[in-house]
């Protein structure tokens, strides 16, 4: 290879680096659980995470309107919440303070 051609060829690859970093980034946010985009998920993080949980944001109850909440309820005993920072007892307190339906047989 030409020397002459080597930091094209770096700037080039670091561009197609950034690129597909930003596609997989904005991909995952356009991934859905039990009808949530990702997005609405995080919006609810701060609701659901100890020590000191906040009220859930609009965003956040927006985003559970259109929930699965029956769905929701099978990661209540999951160690997926745990491993992403989320209390399953604060999560399922959510549909409550957003003033939707409890799913029944949570």
């Amino acid at each position: 290879m030409n020397m002459e051609c080597f930091p094209r060829l770096v700037i080039v690859a670091l561009l197609v680096v950034g690129i597909t970093t930003s596609i997989n980034v904005e991909l995952s946010y356009a991934q859905t659980i039990c009808k949530v985009p990702m997005k609405g998920l995080m919006e609810c993080k701060p609701a659901v995470t100890k020590p000191n949980p906040k009220s859930p944001t609009p965003e956040c109850c927006s985003a559970l309107t259109h929930a699965d909440l029956q769905c929701l309820c099978s990661y209540k005993n999951s160690q997926l919440l745990p491993s992403l920072g989320i209390d399953p007892t604060l999560a399922l307190q959510l549909p409550q303070k957003c003033n939707l339906p409890h799913p029944a047989n949570c």
